[in-house]
């Protein structure tokens, strides 16, 4: 059995999956088993090559019943509590980065500044498993019976300060609208209200608001068969790159460096304003960086990455 822990989110796990898919590709005759939380269970089953789930909400462990594993593998962070956490399920052998207050000296040096994508990729590099950091596409959901060539637009973030004001969110479905996008907003339980006042702003029907009413199968067909997506930082752009639906991406306060989309990929268009010098942040409402995107930039974007899909659709044809 080959032990995987990783995902507390749908990014963490879709940036995993050229590891994922490495690990399969190395192991072929193995059980491979993914330590993380039961809810991700749909997506999982997306990624493909994983023969189970086993639910891990956190790090307190253990990881699950069952008899050690001949390898671990520590695609969850540098340490030393998660290598703890596999070095207790007693593995053949660790695959992890070096941390000394683990105990564990093996393996390549953290780098803070790395894409995740090529972080994980890069750690089974040291072990000689190659991974493809582009090997990124998601299988195709079943149908979940909502809408397909709809713009999604999702406001949320489970970190606040990720958020773009709501009332811009708001001005973009007005415009989106106005030129002919039929326009859904998506988001967890936690943020139907949010998704609702953007709604209500942008003089959207109730049926618009599909926040807290998709799971998480339903939430990637949505994003598999859609027209365009727009949204923070979050999962739901990690989506869109899975699937190679045209996004637009807000990022901050966290720089695009680290979790945007491939940049070779110019139907995802990424906008960050994070390099300027910005006054210090009181906590509340949006991230300056996020606060400081205007809506003709978005704007501007989403016409920029349609312009792609039909020069790129004519090109197929």
């Amino acid at each position: 059995m080959i032990l995987v822990l990783r995902a507390l989110g749908v990014g963490d796990l879709v940036t995993a999956v050229p590891a994922l898919r490495a690990l399969r590709a190395a192991y072929p005759g193995r059980e491979l088993v993914l330590a993380a939380p039961a809810w991700l269970a749909p997506l999982v089953d997306l990624v493909g090559g994983v023969d189970r789930l086993v639910d891990t909400a956190g790090l307190d462990g253990p990881v699950g019943p069952g008899p050690a594993p001949q390898v671990a593998v520590n695609l969850h962070g540098r340490g030393p509590q998660s290598h703890r956490l596999l070095a207790a399920a007693r593995p053949g052998r660790l695959l992890a980065f070096a941390n000394r207050d683990a105990g564990w000296t093996d393996g390549p040096r953290w780098a803070a500044d790395e894409h995740e994508v090529d972080r994980w990729c890069r750690l089974l590099s040291w072990y000689d498993i190659p991974a493809d950091r582009g090997d990124l596409a998601l299988r195709r959901p079943a149908p979940a019976g909502l809408p397909s060539g709809a713009t999604v637009l999702h406001p949320g973030s489970t970190v606040p300060a990720k958020r773009w004001p709501a009332e811009r969110f708001a001005a973009l479905a007005r415009a989106l609208t106005d030129r002919g996008h039929r326009v859904l907003l998506t988001g967890s339980a936690d943020e139907r209200a949010l998704a609702a006042r953007v709604a209500g702003a942008a003089g959207l029907p109730p049926a618009a608001v599909l926040a807290g009413r998709t799971d998480l199968g339903a939430l990637a067909a949505l994003i598999a068969e859609a027209r365009l997506v727009v949204s923070g930082d979050t999962g739901v752009a990690h989506l869109a790159t899975g699937y190679g639906t045209a996004s637009v991406v807000l990022f901050g306060p966290v720089p695009p460096a680290l979790w945007g989309p491939p940049p070779d990929r110019p139907r995802h268009r990424v906008l960050w304003a994070g390099e300027k010098d910005w006054p210090r942040w009181d906590g509340v409402g949006s991230h300056p960086t996020l606060a400081a995107l205007r809506l003709d930039e978005v704007l501007a974007a989403v016409a920029e990455v349609e312009r792609v899909v039909r020069v790129s659709g004519a090109v197929a044809a």
